[in-house]
């Protein structure tokens, strides 16, 4: 049943060019198939987490980093009689404005980008969504609703400026009422995305052996989870015990959510979507005592697994090739493939408008092809 404060497809605040509505799919189902179908998102196969793309078959893409987000989303959204259909396409679409190398690259990008009005990965979302996207006739983009756009900007919280540019040229056209909270759907997408990585960077460190599953076990939250499948199960397996631990992990974070929610729940009282917008808090978060205990787990991450030797070294490397590329077609904007030239005559003489469609293209870059690219350039040098 869908509670008094989830949002209602049928009363969404439409789309910025209007289209007949389908007739088997909600205007939010349709969002979520035109991200699943959008060029954006398959790129995310080739986009990482952590560790770059080629480096193992197992660790974390980007793309299914957001499937897995997006089935925490969706277990969240019918536990709590949320739109499940919003909650999944914001979860979807999350990622969609990371460039190559996670976060790597977009320190990167956001340090090359500074002088024309900064880089952010959530804005770039919204960009891809609202501009970037150019497969439809009547309009570029992928025409999502207010809503989904909505969720895409500001699933974090509100938003202050100074707002980067991709964002701010967002809400020139769409009132996103940024100083607000979000919807309760887009706040769940948001907690998803924070329970999926938190579980899967224990999972992929462990694989890149950065650290042991002893050391995890001493870990709060951890420690609990590795005693119950002790008890239950004596002597596992040693893949089969952290499996089942880093489970039960996963279920204690989900849990501690739903529960703070409804506790928050009789304190707000909700009875439209506007009244969580407008709550002056986040509804959907962790318990404060939990999240006490993933500040201690992200610290270890921190020093073992994002500042561990191996990673700084592959940080320094597609660093530079950021930094190289950057400046690269900056000069030289007549190496940008074709339809990515038509866009810089238009903007002939304009630097900053000229380093905005550079940051586009390399953005929308995989890591493997921005190796490759990099490769080539400095063969051709």
């Amino acid at each position: 049943m869908r509670a008094a404060y989830a949002c209602d497809p049928m009363q969404s605040r439409g789309r910025l060019v209007a289209e007949e509505e389908s007739a088997h799919r909600s205007p939010f189902q349709r969002d979520r198939d035109r991200i699943i179908h959008s060029s954006a998102f398959r790129r995310l196969k080739h986009k990482t987490q952590v560790f770059v793309e080629h480096e193992g078959d197992y660790f974390r893409t980007r793309l299914t980093h957001s499937l897995e987000v997006a089935q925490v989303a969706r277990t969240m959204a019918r536990a709590l009689g949320l739109d499940e259909d919003l909650t999944e396409t914001v979860a979807l679409a999350h990622d969609l404005g990371h460039p190559p190398f996670g976060h790597t690259g977009e320190d990167a990008l956001e340090r090359l980008m500074a002088p024309y009005g900064g880089f952010d990965h959530n804005a770039q979302a919204l960009r891809i969504v609202t501009h970037l996207e150019r497969h439809y006739a009547e309009f570029d983009g992928l025409n999502l609703t207010w809503d989904t756009l909505e969720g895409i900007a500001k699933h974090n919280g509100p938003v202050l400026p100074p707002y980067p540019w991709a964002l701010a040229a967002s809400c020139a056209a769409y009132d996103l009422e940024l100083d607000t909270h979000a919807s309760a759907e887009a706040q769940a997408a948001a907690l998803a995305d924070d329970i999926a990585y938190n579980h899967h960077d224990l999972h992929d460190g462990l694989r890149a052996e950065l650290f042991s599953t002893d050391e995890l076990a001493e870990l709060p939250i951890l420690h609990e989870c590795f005693a119950a499948v002790d008890t239950k199960y004596p002597g596992l397996n040693y893949y089969r015990r952290r499996h089942e631990a880093l489970r039960r992990f996963f279920g204690v974070l989900v849990e501690d959510v739903l529960a703070e929610v409804r506790t928050a729940l009789t304190e707000i009282a909700p009875q439209t979507p506007e009244d969580i917008r407008h709550a002056g808090r986040p509804l959907i978060r962790f318990s404060p005592a939990l999240f006490e205990d993933l500040k201690t787990i992200r610290a270890f991450l921190f020093t073992r697994m994002y500042r561990a030797p191996s990673v700084i070294v592959m940080r320094e490397e597609v660093t530079a090739a950021i930094d190289h590329l950057f400046p690269h077609f900056i000069a030289h904007p007549e190496n940008l493939p074709k339809q990515w030239r038509k866009d810089v005559a238009d903007v002939a003489g304009d630097e900053t408008a000229l380093a905005r469609i550079v940051s586009d293209y390399i953005a929308g870059m995989t890591d493997r092809f921005a190796l490759q690219t990099h490769a080539a350039i400095v063969a051709g040098d």
